[in-house]
């Protein structure tokens, strides 16, 4: 029996695009520069496309990480703990938990994840408030909480937490999002309960992470523009007023604008940021030729590991990290525009505007186009509690991608097919067999 592959009659866009498959062009640069667009267009087309774009994106990243937290850190974790791998392997144990759960995360249906939306939001706001009064004191951030060894961030949970909740809440509302009040209630509210938490505990960073989710998700539900401009314009003066009523806030904003006029204060990390970024070139110094790292750049495998990263692989790694999220950014749409299912779509459009939003601020932190607020690399920067809410996320929009009906047939047929030629080389060895 002949079966067809989903991966080319799938949906109606890529049996157009397969049927299009032997258009010639000449052999020409321009006619060789057309051929590879139009294969790369037919690829993308295909059921399976944002699958395996979440896939290898998500674990290219993973990979660089590690190799680079091991790079960053092993200076100073020889000079604290007396192991230079100390630290990495810290992060190998991080990503070995990730991984298990991101898959448990991929297998679970939407339905039963919308169950977890309510009580997850409501415990994420519970260790939140716990953290204002248990909390731990880190860099002038109260934003950990923990006994002895153990210590986690509840900020992090509570940005997937977030994202959950709000997918959940305008799933439920998706015929009446064209009323201004359905859409701001009680998302908003809900948000800012989670905000104010996290400014109780100084953590400016997350704030405006939240912040970003929050205009992300009133921007895909269709909130008014005129909406924008006036949460803007709060959040703008809210931020001046908290940085105004904190010296320490204040010198970090005046210091990322010129980080070289107190270089010997505020200005010291923004500064060997640079250093470090300007020295790496277009190819880099190599894998472990830091100098930065030697101790002049604090934080340097946590939220100024892309420094790193630049010194040490150059233009062309930052490039390549940069790209491996705008490829996840890409796949993450593809899933939201494919699916049917508002949750769907709203849960991946909220991860996106988390992680590529966290992204462009690191990267502006390191830039010294914004100022220092501890954000980190998603994916990349040392850390448990960031990783492992990242992974879980992008676990439960894999599993979105692979239940996609043409993505689902797709997979059948490949297993179908495999199943075939186990066959036949089972057949093909008992013939060799009776010979």
């Amino acid at each position: 029996m002949t079966t067809t592959s989903p991966d080319r009659t799938g949906s109606g866009s890529t049996q157009g695009a397969s049927t299009q498959g032997a258009r010639s062009y000449p052999k020409t640069a321009l006619g060789y520069l057309k051929a590879w667009f139009h294969a790369l267009r037919v690829a993308l087309n295909r059921p399976l496309a944002a699958y395996y774009l979440l896939l290898t994106s998500s674990a290219l990243l993973l990979t660089i990480g590690l190799i680079m937290v091991l790079s960053a850190s092993s200076v100073w974790s020889y000079r604290v703990m007396d192991n230079s791998y100390a630290i990495v392997g810290r992060q190998v144990l991080w990503v070995m938990i990730g991984i298990p759960c991101a898959f448990i995360a991929s297998r679970i249906r939407p339905r039963h994840l919308r169950r977890m939306a309510w009580p997850g939001f409501f415990v994420a706001c519970v260790l939140l408030f716990l953290t204002i009064f248990l909390g731990h004191d880190v860099n002038g951030q109260q934003n950990w909480i923990g006994a002895g060894p153990v210590k986690i961030q509840p900020s992090e949970i509570a940005k997937l937490a977030i994202v959950l909740w709000t997918a959940h809440v305008y799933a439920l509302k998706d015929r009446r999002l064209d009323s201004l009040h359905e859409v701001l209630m009680p998302v908003l509210p809900g948000i800012g309960v989670a905000t104010g938490l996290v400014l109780a505990g100084k953590d400016l960073g997350t704030a405006l992470v939240f912040f970003t989710i929050a205009l992300g998700m009133l921007w895909v539900v269709g909130a008014p523009g005129k909406l924008f401009g006036i949460a803007i314009s709060v959040i703008g003066v809210s931020v001046l007023f908290l940085i105004s009523t904190d010296t320490e806030r204040l010198a970090r904003l005046t210091s990322f604008v010129d980080p070289f006029k107190d270089f010997h204060g505020e200005g010291w990390q923004p500064s060997h940021g640079l250093y470090a970024l300007s020295s790496g070139g277009v190819l880099g110094q190599g894998i472990g030729a830091s100098q930065q790292k030697w101790g002049d750049l604090p934080e340097a495998h946590t939220d100024y590991i892309f420094a790193v990263l630049g010194e040490e692989l150059g233009l062309v790694g930052t490039l390549l990290v940069v790209g491996l999220f705008l490829t996840l950014a890409f796949a993450l749409i593809k899933v939201a525009r494919q699916t049917d299912r508002p949750f769907v779509r709203y849960f991946s459009f909220g991860v996106l505007v988390w992680l590529l939003g966290q992204m462009i601020i690191n990267v502006g932190m390191v830039l010294a186009l914004l100022p220092v607020i501890g954000i980190p690399l998603p994916l990349v920067s040392y850390g448990g509690s960031a990783l492992i809410p990242s992974m879980v996320a992008l676990g439960v929009v894999i599993g979105f991608a692979r239940r996609e009906p043409a993505a689902a047939a797709a997979l059948s047929h490949r297993k179908a097919l495999a199943k075939d030629r186990a066959r036949q080389a089972a057949a093909y060895r008992r013939g060799q067999r009776n010979r």
